[in-house]
């Protein structure tokens, strides 16, 4: 069994370690770093977000830039505060269970929980040890994500990805406990370790036949979300949704919207939707997952992405958006893997 997971991975490029997939093209990025004379090159892209959305932006800063009926209802919570404020504060901004909580300064789903009770919320609380945010579930029934850029020269950008998105779960057969599930789900069961640590206290649960159990609520690829592409539902409608929405601004130019809906229809016609984020810079156009794709048609997808970052930075940089320099950038990063790195003990 343990062979055989090692041959699946060795050999399915979507498994592979992140600096494994991308070593082969990183020439080309630093190429960019090079012709622009900035390591930071990127950091311009998106003005209004900081280092344009690259990694370690809050998502208020983000959610602040959005139109506001399109944000779920969102709180924002010091981690120090005393659990009776935050249960206080929660109730007079009229939340009720469950809702979604999870870091400002967050991503790949690291520490993103669904909280159902009070218990829940005050472990959660005595846990995180940064500020985080209590947030609406949406429930409306359709995940998308939209990757989209513009060219700020030009009035109308592109849709360049659109997926459809399944959350990790299993669904019971009233026989099997949920540890077999997750063996033999083909996704889960490289996640072993992850799922044993969220859900071990209920491995020998048998879930009952028809129920859907979902093992994470965020959906991210590397949290073991399933994508199916929608690039065929890309049409004029759902661009001039997207070209409204980076002119709301006019600072938002490159990056990746994830959001909850009714329907594709719906969206496309701009209504009955909710923006969940919006990754910037750097976003990964993950409509290269799940797909079929062939390596090198993924590699093609995400380097003519680069082209147009760099694009993108290099007008608004020459239009009065400097580049970060380099120690600025430096130790930007160095600090926000320190946060990364503190958050995944407390995941």
């Amino acid at each position: 069994m343990k062979m055989k997971k090692f041959f699946q991975k060795i050999t399915n490029w979507e498994l592979w370690n992140f600096y494994v997939l991308y070593f082969p093209i990183s020439f080309v990025w630093l190429w960019y770093c090079i012709r622009s004379g900035s390591f930071w090159f990127f950091s311009s892209s998106n003005p209004t977000i900081t280092f344009g959305g690259f990694e370690g932006e809050g998502k208020k800063e983000m959610y602040d830039q959005l139109p506001p009926h399109l944000v779920p209802k969102t709180i924002y919570v010091m981690h120090d505060w005393p659990i009776e404020e935050v249960k206080q504060r929660i109730q007079d901004s009229g939340f009720e269970f469950p809702f979604i909580v999870k870091p400002d300064v967050g991503m790949k789903g690291i520490l993103f929980r669904k909280i159902e009770n009070e218990e829940q919320l005050t472990k959660y609380h005595e846990k995180i040890p940064v500020e985080y945010i209590v947030q609406d579930l949406v429930l409306l029934p359709v995940e998308v994500s939209v990757f989209y850029y513009r060219y700020p020269w030009e009035p109308k950008g592109t849709v360049s990805g659109f997926i459809d998105k399944e959350l990790l779960q299993v669904k019971g057969n009233g026989r099997s406990t949920l540890k077999e599930l997750v063996e033999t789900h083909p996704r889960a069961k490289f996640r072993m370790e992850e799922m044993k640590h969220r859900h071990g206290h209920r491995f020998e649960r048998i879930i009952p036949e028809g129920e859907i159990f979902y093992l994470s609520y965020a959906g991210n690829h590397n949290r073991g979300a399933h994508f199916t592409n929608l690039h065929k539902e890309i049409d004029e409608s759902l661009h001039k949704v997207f070209d409204e929405l980076s002119h709301y601004t006019d600072k938002f130019y490159y990056g990746r919207y994830d959001i909850k809906t009714t329907s594709i229809e719906d969206l496309k016609q701009g209504k009955n939707f909710f923006i969940l984020e919006f990754n910037g810079c750097g976003a990964e156009p993950n409509h290269i997952y799940d797909c079929g794709m062939s390596i090198w048609k993924a590699y093609a997808v995400i380097l003519h992405h680069w082209k147009a970052l760099y694009r993108i930075s290099r007008y608004n940089h020459k239009n009065g958006t400097p580049y970060w320099s380099f120690v600025r950038g430096w130790k930007y990063l160095r600090d926000s893997a320190k946060h990364f790195k503190m958050l995944e003990k407390y995941d």
